[in-house]
């Protein structure tokens, strides 16, 4: 029981210090025309990336998100019980984060692994990438 304590303790420290490392070196964002990025809000108004304040894979993942300049809903599914938490399991299938949720007209898709999700963002949102395949 003492274990488990000291090991979640130390977990949610590292965790922290990694969040705030994060935010002190936090990465230029993507500049786009005002019209193109009033239709990269709108795309994104239909995701949201379930996660945790302090995991690592969630912390890359949104200094991704930053960098690509999405403004993307936060869900924070770490409160046990909690409404987003709750959401995550019934729907998504797992209790695992970071998770992107998209919905896509009636469909919904939840996409699980930061590195695939951040290939998903990059693929659909990164202006360097659109250029490249021109």
């Amino acid at each position: 029981m003492i274990k488990a304590i000291l090991l979640k303790i130390f977990r949610e420290g590292v965790g922290g210090l990694m969040a705030l490392i994060s935010f002190i070196t936090t990465p230029a964002k993507v500049k786009r025309s005002p019209d193109e990025q009033e239709q990269v809000n709108a795309e994104v108004q239909h995701m949201s990336l379930y996660q945790y304040f302090a995991c690592p894979f969630c912390i890359k993942v949104r200094r991704h998100i930053r960098r690509l300049n999405l403004p993307m809903e936060y869900c924070d599914a770490q409160v046990r019980g909690g409404e987003h938490r709750n959401t995550l399991e019934k729907e998504g299938g797992a209790i695992k984060v970071p998770c992107l949720r998209i919905d896509e007209g009636e469909e919904t898709i939840w996409l699980y692994e930061s590195n695939d999700i951040i290939a998903y963002l990059n693929n659909r949102f990164d202006p360097t990438l659109s250029e490249e395949k021109a």
